[in-house]
């Protein structure tokens, strides 16, 4: 076994990188996060499908809740949990629980729509699904303090959307629906900024779009 030891020395980016002695420190390699961030996939996919939806949600354009379904599937359910298995493979606990469950839930209501199960549900059973997720959404956005004041106005906001759109629906009170429906909007718009915030940054190495970091 050698018995050279090590020292830790800076990198350029601040983290300390562990150089054998004798070694010249310009050919310690720093170490790199393996993968890129997924969130601002998981937010963008989140985000187009739930405006999409909520303009149905909304009653403005009823047309939505049927052009909707596709997105639900492919993009709001299959790319969030994409997103969210890479979550995982960071270590980001919260993001990982998040993307997956959302993506779980376009998944779920692609196949309620499109099979009519939301029909025989009934509104008390769509609105108990909705009602479900919204107590999620709600510690999701207590977990979500530690974050940062972006990502934390989109649960706040989604916790809103949900309770609004279940209670609405459990109790044919179609007002409160398209309060959901507007709520769905703030919170769609407040996502893709989320997004659009960590792709931006990203690609310029500095911080162009603040989001306000709590931790």
């Amino acid at each position: 076994m050698s018995s050279a030891r090590a020292t830790s020395r800076p990198t350029r980016s601040g983290s300390p990188t562990v150089v054998p002695q004798g070694t010249p420190a310009e050919n310690a390699t720093p170490v790199v996060a393996p993968f890129a961030d997924p969130g601002p996939l998981g937010l963008a996919a989140f985000a187009l499908t739930t405006f999409v939806l909520s303009f149905a949600n909304t009653g403005l354009i009823p047309g939505a809740g049927v052009a909707v379904l596709g997105l639900a599937a492919f993009y709001g359910g299959l790319g969030q949990i994409i997103a969210g298995i890479w979550e995982f493979a960071n270590k980001n606990t919260f993001g990982a629980t998040a993307f997956c469950t959302y993506g779980g839930f376009w998944l779920a209501f692609w196949y309620l729509a499109s099979t009519g199960g939301d029909k025989g549900a009934g509104a008390q059973g769509v609105g108990i699904f909705l009602i479900a997720f919204g107590i999620f959404t709600l510690y999701m956005t207590v977990a979500a303090l530690k974050t940062n004041l972006a990502l934390i106005a989109v649960f706040a906001f989604l916790t809103l959307t949900f309770f609004a759109l279940g209670i609405g629906a459990a109790a044919n009170a179609e007002g409160l629906s398209h309060l959901g429906g507007w709520l769905g909007i703030i919170t769609a718009l407040l996502a893709w900024y989320t997004s659009f915030a960590g792709v931006t940054n990203s690609t310029f190495k500095r911080v162009v779009l603040p989001v306000f970091p709590r931790a």
